[in-house]
């Protein structure tokens, strides 16, 4: 079904590309949220009087990404602690928060703040409010990503986002865990979007009955009933197990057009999707590293927790 969620965080020519990275989002619009004036323009909201935030509609279908997600995405792209602005952008405009449509977000949005809360010493300055009326921004801003890529590319590094985002300027607590939890090669692979040597990597020719699981979080993704016998290089399957447990996005790395296969719940980079699948199994063959898996013996699952997933490796 399709629902709306809308999010300010800071400029928002900087919040719109972030999102449409991601299946299952159907549009993502620039606007005006949280003021009082009539039919803001760009200049009302500059001013800094209007009590505008500049912020970005999303358009979803949370049959493919769902509301959480969401907010993952959005909190990757802010810094939450800033009440002042966001980066080099300073003003009322720029301030960060999250606009609830019914009560539903609004529980998911507070349960989520609480927990990042938890994570750090620091108050959190992003707010959650009730959406009111959003306008949206004139036409020349809409995809300013796309129409002006030459001024975004340079204005999105200038402003300092880039490197925040990139983890160039600030070390995530989480980052921080994952790097004590998984090997070298495990956390470059799932958090920086690494591939693994072909033919040198642990799964690439296990045919072994069970199931392939998130390295980060143990989420199982893979079933050894669907895994396929080629000569890739990389462990190879069919299918996921569950299509919920993983999600797609465009990936323009290195000069090519691919499909991405990430985790949906931990967002680790897992490998890509290609079109040279058997036809009788759909024609599809994700390619995944073996590094963003962790294998579970089908006479381990249930003493891991994994028994209701037996079914998927029966005859």
């Amino acid at each position: 079904m399709e629902r709306s969620a809308i999010f300010a965080g800071g400029c928002f020519w900087c919040m719109v590309k972030p999102f449409w990275d991601y299946s299952g989002i159907i549009n993502v619009v620039s606007g005006y949220i949280g003021g009082s004036l009539e039919n803001p323009t760009y200049n009302d909201v500059c001013s800094g009087n209007t009590g505008y935030y500049e912020a970005v509609r999303v358009d979803y279908d949370d049959e493919i990404i769902d509301y959480k997600f969401l907010l993952d995405i959005f909190w990757k792209q802010i810094d939450p602690f800033d009440d002042g602005g966001q980066f080099a952008d300073r003003g009322h405009q720029y301030r960060t928060a999250i606009f609830y449509y019914d009560e539903l977000q609004r529980k998911v949005a507070e349960d989520y703040i609480t927990k990042q809360e938890g994570k750090h010493d620091n108050k959190i300055a992003t707010k959650i409010l009730k959406v009111d009326k959003f306008y949206e921004a004139e036409d020349y801003h809409q995809d300013y990503y796309k129409k002006n890529s030459n001024h975004y590319n340079v204005y999105y590094k200038q402003s300092g986002r880039y490197n925040f985002v990139k983890g160039l300027d600030r070390r995530n607590s989480d980052r921080e865990l994952l790097k004590e939890k998984l090997s070298d090669l495990e956390f470059e692979v799932t958090q920086n979007d690494m591939t693994e040597i072909p033919f040198e990597n642990k799964y690439f020719d296990k045919f072994d009955k069970g199931i392939y699981v998130d390295i980060v979080d143990g989420t199982p993704l893979f079933s050894s009933a669907d895994k396929l016998k080629v000569n890739s290089g990389w462990p190879s399957f069919s299918k996921p197990i569950d299509e919920k447990h993983v999600y797609c996005r465009v990936d323009y790395s290195f000069g090519m057009i691919r499909t991405e296969i990430r985790s949906m719940k931990a967002n680790s980079h897992l490998g890509h999707i290609y079109d040279d699948g058997p036809i009788e199994l759909g024609g599809k063959r994700y390619s995944v590293n073996s590094a963003s898996l962790r294998f579970i013996p089908y006479n381990k699952m249930k003493e891991e927790g994994y028994e209701d997933y037996i079914q998927y490796l029966q005859d």
